[in-house]
């Protein structure tokens, strides 16, 4: 199994409440959770290609980081000048909702770097700032992928963000939503950026039916504390919807990068399985997992516990 997976790479600075202390913690973010948690998914003769830029001062303590993962291929990673982006994610008491800031984003992965990583059995797209790839360098992943039907997993991530002087991000609505979506063979997006994706405000059934037209196989909306929803395109376009609890772990610590978790264990299950519903199931026990370290540096301590896990249920027509 060969995954590409595309999006930026960021340094997150965590600041954690603790009672009436706080604490900060510093480590590699963003896209690198989405390659290390399927490096630790995926067998030693599988191949994961990571394809974004690092501030060329990040780039040796990357590639060193990554060295532990050894069916990564970090050849489609390369240097640009200036930092890497920075994310302050600043945690409230609940642990839960946070503000977040970022800081010099990175231009967009131009299709020239991607072009030569499209022939994989998968494609994971994690807009992690938001400015990622431009939405013409997805049109050109779909034409150059569309004969070998290879599925596109894309998570919304932060494209419903916007930025504003003080780098605080914002929801913001996407007049050309449609464009992203079409002919995606999964598409991921939490609750708050489903309400939020549309200019005409659309309730999430009334979503649900305008994307799942643009010829959507899945659509996962995941619900933080309270789990995720699946729903599935079959090729009669009947839908079919199955909403899943969320994990809960008792010794959890902070949820930073779940989503990005989440998204590569639903795309390697579902290309293992072919079956979205137990991809999800799959992909919501490897969240809660994520839920019990402190940051991405800790990832390859839950391989084994990654490797346990496993989900085959159902859904159930609407």
């Amino acid at each position: 199994m060969v995954i590409t997976v595309i999006g930026h790479l960021c340094k997150d600075i965590l600041h954690l409440p603790q009672g009436e202390n706080s604490s900060r913690a510093e480590s590699f973010g963003g896209i690198f959770y989405s390659v290390a948690a399927l490096s630790c998914l995926m067998g030693e003769k599988d191949v994961v290609q990571p394809v974004f830029g690092v501030g060329q001062t990040d780039y040796d303590a990357l590639i060193e980081r990554l060295s532990r993962y050894k069916n990564v291929d970090t050849k489609g990673i390369f240097k640009f000048k200036g930092p890497t982006n920075s994310v302050h994610l600043f945690y409230q008491a609940d642990n839960q909702s946070r503000i977040e800031c970022s800081k010099d984003i990175s231009v967009p992965i131009p299709l020239s770097r991607i072009k030569s990583y499209l022939d994989v059995d998968g494609i994971l797209i994690n807009m992690i700032s938001g400015s990622d790839i431009t939405l013409e360098t997805l049109d050109m992943i779909r034409i150059e992928t569309r004969e070998q039907h290879v599925p596109i997993h894309f998570d919304f991530h932060s494209l419903t963000l916007g930025i504003d002087q003080e780098f605080k991000r914002f929801r913001r609505p996407l007049t050309d939503w449609r464009r992203w979506c079409f002919m995606l063979h999964s598409i991921q997006m939490s609750e708050e950026e489903a309400l939020g994706l549309s200019a005409e405000r659309f309730d999430e059934p009334t979503l649900i039916n305008h994307l799942m037209s643009l010829m959507v196989d899945t659509l996962l909306i995941t619900r933080g504390p309270r789990g995720v929803t699946a729903i599935v395109q079959d090729i009669h376009k009947t839908l079919t919807r199955r909403d899943l609890d969320a994990v809960r772990l008792e010794n959890f610590k902070n949820p930073t990068g779940c989503g990005d978790v989440f998204g590569a264990s639903f795309l390697f299950f579902y290309l293992k399985k072919k079956n979205s519903f137990a991809a999800a199931e799959y992909a919501n026990k490897a969240a809660a997992l994520n839920t019990t370290i402190q940051s991405a540096d800790e990832l390859d301590t839950l391989a084994n516990q990654f490797k346990n896990l496993n989900g085959d249920k159902k859904g159930e027509a609407i």
